[in-house]
């Protein structure tokens, strides 16, 4: 069964950083494409960031660069989205997310989400 488990949400200020973790079981970990996404209030879930297999490139959002980065660990099967100069857009549900197609935009696999909020 493949899980994937969120963790690090919170509330912050704006300026103020979050680091979010995904925790990860049940599939092969380096043949996935792996990231996150978030679906902001009123708005549509949009990807965030990916790292795809068959490169190891790191793709981000435009409205992130910069103040996100994203990592993984392999040999603990978890995935790590840091982000700092966090902004009230930031505010959203995030989820982590696999896809077996290693395509990022198509994700298979998502997490259960977590609220990040950001205080103006």
């Amino acid at each position: 069964e493949v899980q994937l488990v969120e963790s690090g949400g919170g509330l912050v200020q704006a300026g103020g950083s979050l680091r979010l973790s995904c925790a990860t079981s049940g599939f092969t970990f380096d043949d996935y494409a792996i990231g996150w996404w978030r679906e902001a209030p009123g708005k549509e879930r949009e990807g965030v960031s990916c790292i795809r297999s068959s490169d190891g490139n790191t793709y981000y959002e435009d409205s992130v660069k910069g103040r996100f980065t994203m990592s993984t660990n392999s040999a603990k099967n978890a995935i790590y989205l840091q982000m700092n100069s966090l902004t009230p857009e930031d505010t959203a549900v995030y989820f982590c997310i696999a896809a077996d197609s290693d395509d990022c935009i198509d994700p298979t696999y998502w997490g259960q989400e977590t609220q990040v909020t950001i205080a103006s």
